[in-house]
């Protein structure tokens, strides 16, 4: 049975997190689910952005209890194994070519905050609370540490990776972990805005801004940083898609991945 159900409509490719009887919790079966899923969304030619969303009460409840029990009498080497493909299933949300943007509908503990902080954006109901809850049973939120730190920041980090505290969504926006908090009648409508202006993008334009946020964010303003921003406008100046969106613009018309 499969652990997640994908759908496309209208250039939006939509990952549903399918398991509520478990509160989306997810094991090894759900995370190379997820890890294809989104390695072929960012392949897809149809898709223009995806939206990573779960059925339930719960968006996910980070690890499957099952799982952790087998994990229990893993040596090091298996528990490595293990943890590296959580690593990339991580790495393939947040490398995915296409925008991604997390629907959370309810509450995000431990390695579902993993998952919110490696899509691009996340919009969040305002009773959704969220908790990174390892070291209250002996562990540390490491695999997702990475992305946690740069969507929360590493002040914030310290507070509640060390506390498990639940923090509320209204907390978690002024953090910066969520971009939205909005009631449940409103979040369809908040995630349907930013796809829409996703799918109104050029695609190209797109997929060269993520490599960009990737390549800038956190670096230091050097010589090598102003070079790979000279030659990224460069060359999408002279790519198709950014020569056609700029003579739209002058000619006041449509670009042609909209027509």
């Amino acid at each position: 049975m499969t652990a997640l159900t994908v759908t496309t409509h209208a250039a939006v490719r939509t990952i549903t997190l399918s398991r509520p009887e478990v509160r989306n919790a997810f094991n090894d079966e759900v995370i190379a689910e997820l890890k294809a899923a989104f390695e072929a969304a960012g392949q897809a030619p149809d898709v223009r952005c995806v939206v990573l969303a779960a059925e339930g009460p719960a968006f996910c409840a980070g690890a499957d209890l099952n799982w952790m029990r087998r994990m229990a009498d893993y040596t090091r080497d298996q528990n490595l194994a293990d943890a590296a493909q959580l690593a990339a299933m991580l790495r393939a949300v947040y490398t995915c070519a296409k925008p991604t943007l997390a629907r959370v509908q309810g509450d995000v503990y431990a390695g579902g905050l993993g998952l919110v902080a490696a899509c691009d954006m996340a919009v969040s109901v305002d009773t959704a609370h969220y908790c990174l809850s390892e070291v209250k049973i002996g562990l540390i939120p490491a695999t997702i540490s990475p992305y946690v730190i740069r969507a929360m920041g590493a002040r914030a980090a310290h507070r509640y990776f060390l506390t498990a505290e639940r923090f509320s969504a209204t907390e978690a926006h002024r953090l910066g972990l969520v971009h939205e908090v909005v009631s449940a009648d409103a979040l369809d409508a908040q995630v349907d805005a930013l796809t829409q202006a996703l799918v109104a993008a050029s695609p190209d334009a797109l997929t060269a801004c993520k490599q960009l946020l990737h390549e800038v964010a956190g670096r230091d303003i050097d010589h090598a940083l102003v070079d790979r921003t000279v030659q990224g406008i460069a060359d999408i100046r002279a790519s198709a898609q950014g020569k056609e969106g700029v003579q739209s613009f002058l000619q006041k018309r449509k670009p042609n991945w909209l027509v």
